[in-house]
């Protein structure tokens, strides 16, 4: 049986959502479609064709529907397609879509608020490769070791459905449907359930500004693309021509989905400089509105983080400043300043940093390219984000564009030596920005992050195994490209957790939960704080913080030698917290916590790739 809608359609959710006395409402945007049947499979095979709108929505309710229920809409009574706001694809991206519904999950998170921006350390995971299993299930056994390890936000990679069984999750053409092989909607639902009952946040990747190509039917439906504006991977989505409204409308309640219907915390937009909008109203204010107005509803914050690589801080500027007004964004200028400095790479990208100064104006700022010219984008680069909070900034000296758009896919590990990891987590997770790290990163994992694909289609991998040539071009790496299609490359990805009780990974490991817990004592991403960078030397960075009664440095040597800065004019006695180089971290220093007069000048002894922590011990002897 099937009736009208009794309400109209926009009160109703995309795709197939359940009611409350049990039907389920069907709700499809096809204009581009004359005639729409949903083509129920079993165990009771019907089809039901749905009514038509003025503006190309179809929808029907039916009755009588099995809660799993699979199901393809067919298409001017010929073609049959998934759903296009499908909640699962159990048999991948060309099978039918199956019934889910979502909000009879039992939630014990009742009482959670979440965790505020300016007080979250990130770690970003890719659910294929962090466990064996590579499923959701199977990272909640471990969620215990992030919390004690002092992490407060995991952040997925994403999880949309795409094709075949392994892929970075940016090939995804289900915005709303968690893969299949990583567990379905129930198995997403128990991880984020148990992470917030260990004390975590959650924040999942989405990507807004292409679908991938296997799989990719939502053209077939209705405009949500155009040729107006063309992208890396071709045709843009269509969020300002003609009928663009209802494209909005997708991609916003896909958003929202996430954060009401699996309780994520945050979501990280992918490569927001591929979504083209001149609309007055941008999408990403629009989205951004939407959330805050869940927000208030929930009862608990979320947060909505770009990745751009404009430097524009429009992207963070309230409205009335003329912005869109996310809560931040990722800086790479960050990353690359690190990296170059320990590296020593200078080609693509990297060409344009190398220097202390470029660190030193990132860590002021949240990033360095405010204007000037830029040597690889032969232009001018940036704006300035003068005056924005620190917290509006999310940083790493790793991640998996950065590890895996190698071509071999080296972590930060095979690069550097053990000196070099130290001081590169210390400038990470003890400066003002919001700190971000990479799975296995905190033990130095040993294993590479590759890039991986199980397309089905023979001519779209080749496809993409030219083109994961093409890009190294640039940087001169001799390192034969592994193939993406390979399971090799994916089995070389996955993690080794035994290392954690190996050396020199256990004093990494320790180290690492020693600097968080440092950072969250002194609340380093609290407001309030005066920070103040110095650069004094062409190798040595002083990064100074007072915020009430504590005072607080950091003094990084990134020379390969032994450096001695003289400090600027303090008065007190300061205690050395912490020393990189002590032999308690497998370092060469003694190993002590020292307390030191500072007369003026003061001279400190740095070791190579080292750094040093010093707090005001006066001041802390105060505060206890």
């Amino acid at each position: 049986m099937t009736t009208s809608s009794p309400v109209r359609v926009e009160s109703h959710p995309l795709g197939a959502s359940r009611l409350p006395g049990g039907d389920w409402a069907f709700v499809l945007w096809a204009p581009l479609q004359d005639h729409v049947s949903v083509h129920l499979l079993g165990p009771r095979e019907r089809l039901i064709e749905l009514e038509k709108d003025e503006r190309g929505y179809h929808f029907a309710v039916v009755d009588e529907v099995d809660s799993d229920a699979r199901y393809f809409y067919r298409l001017n009574r010929a073609r049959e397609l998934p759903d296009p706001a499908s909640r699962f694809q159990p048999e991948g991206v060309h099978g039918p879509s199956q019934l889910v519904d979502t909000g009879s999950f039992l939630w014990s998170d009742r009482e959670w608020t979440g965790i505020p921006l300016e007080r979250s350390i990130f770690y970003e995971l890719h659910v294929g490769t962090y466990t064996p299993q590579g499923t959701f299930d199977a990272i909640v056994e471990h969620l215990p070791q992030l919390a004690e390890l002092g992490i407060t936000t995991i952040e997925l990679m994403p999880v949309a459905q795409f094709p075949g069984s392994r892929n970075w999750g940016y090939d995804g053409v289900f915005p709303f449907a968690p893969q299949n092989t990583y567990g379905g909607p129930e198995g997403l639902q128990r991880l984020v359930n148990a992470a917030h009952e260990e004390g975590l946040a959650v924040a999942l990747d989405v990507v807004y500004n292409h679908l991938g190509p296997e799989g990719n039917y939502l053209g077939e439906f209705a405009p949500y693309f155009t040729s107006r504006y063309q992208g890396p991977w071709g045709e843009a989505i269509n969020f300002d021509g003609p009928a663009s409204d209802n494209v909005r409308r997708f991609f916003i309640d896909n958003a929202l989905y996430w954060l009401q219907e699996y309780h994520f915390d945050a979501l990280r937009l992918d490569a927001v400089h591929g979504i083209f909008d001149f609309s007055a109203l941008h999408f990403l204010a629009e989205l951004k509105s939407a959330a805050e107005i869940l927000s208030s509803r929930l009862g608990r914050k979320l947060n909505v983080i770009a990745e751009s690589d404009l430097n524009d801080s429009r992207l963070i500027l309230p409205g009335e400043r003329g912005g869109y007004g996310l809560d931040a964004q990722w800086s790479d200028d960050f990353h690359h300043s690190v990296h170059t400095l320990l590296t020593k790479e200078r080609n693509g990208y990297y060409e344009d940093f190398g220097s202390l100064a470029r660190l030193a104006e990132t860590l002021r700022d949240g990033w360095c390219y405010r204007g000037q010219y830029s040597q690889h984008r032969q232009r001018k680069h940036g704006n300035s984000p003068h005056g924005i909070p620190a917290s509006r900034f999310v940083v790493c000296n790793q991640n998996h564009d950065q590890v895996g758009n190698r071509a071999a896919g080296e972590r930060l590990s095979a690069l550097v030596d053990f000196e070099a990891l130290k001081l590169a987590a210390g400038v990470t997770l003890l400066s003002p920005l919001v700190p971000l790290l990479f799975m296995g990163e905190e033990y130095g994992e040993a294993a590479p992050f590759q890039y991986f694909i199980s397309h089905l289609d023979p001519d779209l991998v080749e496809a993409v195994r030219c083109g994961r040539q093409r890009e190294f071009a640039a940087f001169g790496w001799q390192d034969a490209v592994p193939d993406p299609q390979d399971e090799a490359t994916f089995q070389r990805s996955h993690l080794r957790h035994s290392l954690k009780n190996e050396e020199p990974h256990s004093t990494l490991l320790r180290f690492y939960r020693e600097l968080i817990a440092l950072r969250k004592r002194l609340d380093l991403g609290g407001a309030g704080s005066y920070w103040h960078v110095w650069e004094c030397s062409s190798s040595v960075l002083l990064i100074f913080r007072e915020h009430q009664s504590q005072r607080f440095a950091i003094v990084l040597n990134f020379s390969e030698k032994m450096s001695f800065p003289e400090l600027p004019e303090w008065n007190g006695v300061w205690t050395i917290k912490l020393c990189s180089a002590d032999a308690k971290w497998r370092g060469s220093a003694r190993s002590s916590q020292e307390e030191v007069k500072l007369s003026n000048p003061f001279r400190l002894d740095l070791h190579p790739h080292s750094f040093v922590v010093l707090e005001d011990s006066a001041l802390e002897r105060e505060s206890e």
